[in-house]
């Protein structure tokens, strides 16, 4: 996601798999071998951030971990494209969910939040800064 160049998908639609890890070197080569993937790496977000690539489209992300996010595992996030992040945020505390971090911008790519649902389930909603699908 670190191009602004990504097609916005319909409103609703899981759209991005995101690896928190402590070992990115390792994914990187995990996840190269398993499926293929490619990787490019940038630090136009404000950080350096790996996008897996399959066929040549971006699938996916990942990020090392950092001493700020405390002793979180290595885990896997999915995002849900929203046309507008805000006005689903104040939705989610409407239906008894928590908003756990944003809504806040990500440097060229669009705004997010992370919530998690009155079961406990956590999951992030994001807008994309790029033109619709």
């Amino acid at each position: 996601m670190s191009d602004g160049q990504h097609l916005r998908p319909p409103h609703g639609s899981i759209c991005w798999a995101e690896l928190v890890t402590d070992d990115v070197a390792a994914a990187k080569d995990f996840y190269s071998n398993l499926f293929g993937w490619t990787m490019k790496t940038s630090d136009t977000t404000g950080m350096q951030y790996t996008e897996f690539m399959h066929d040549g489209k971006p699938i996916g992300g990942m990020f090392q971990k950092t001493p700020e996010m405390g002793p979180i595992p290595t885990h896997w996030g999915s995002y849900v494209a929203v046309d507008n992040v805000d006005e689903m945020a104040a939705q989610v505390k409407e239906l008894g969910g928590d908003i756990v971090m944003g809504p806040m911008d990500i440097p060229n790519v669009g705004r997010f939040c992370v919530l998690k649902d009155p079961t406990g389930g956590v999951i992030s909603m994001i807008t994309l800064g790029g033109p619709p699908a």
